[in-house]
């Protein structure tokens, strides 16, 4: 009887490591592009909430005042955020680039999302996952 002998078994092995960095590679790179794709969302979000919060307290103050907290119109702050979003060319760098403004109590708040084109993408993977970003923001009146 012949015994079989272990000739073969470290390739095999190296294969199956390889495989494995690869996956791991691809993993790290794609996390990475989300991560920034997120961070340059979250941006524009901030910018977004803050021109609108701005337009609209500079507006109430120049029409009679402010109490303690500026009223935040729905509509007018939708138009600051367009104004912001046209005038800094976000649709041009995030394609795809969706957004909604929400107005909740006395702040504003602006979401954002866009889709992201994945370095390395999974196999079988057919659509673009999507990125978003919240940011609110508050006037504050102090006496």
């Amino acid at each position: 009887m012949r015994l079989r002998g272990e000739r073969g078994q470290t390739t095999l092995l190296i294969v199956g490591f390889a495989v494995v960095a690869a996956m791991m590679v691809g993993v790290v790179v794609d996390a990475s592009a989300a991560y920034l794709r997120r961070q340059g969302l979250d941006s524009v979000a901030d910018g977004a909430a803050l021109a609108a919060a701005d337009g609209i307290q500079g507006e109430q103050v120049y029409q009679g005042g402010l109490g303690e907290h500026a009223d935040i119109d729905p509509d007018v702050a939708r138009g600051y955020v367009a104004d912001y979003l046209r005038a800094t060319g976000a649709p041009a760098r995030y394609p795809g680039l969706a957004w909604a403004v929400e107005q909740a109590g006395d702040r504003v708040v602006v979401r954002v999302r866009a889709p992201v084109q994945l370095p390395i993408a999974p196999p079988g993977w057919e659509g673009r996952p999507m990125i978003g970003a919240v940011a609110s923001a508050l006037v504050l009146v102090s006496p």
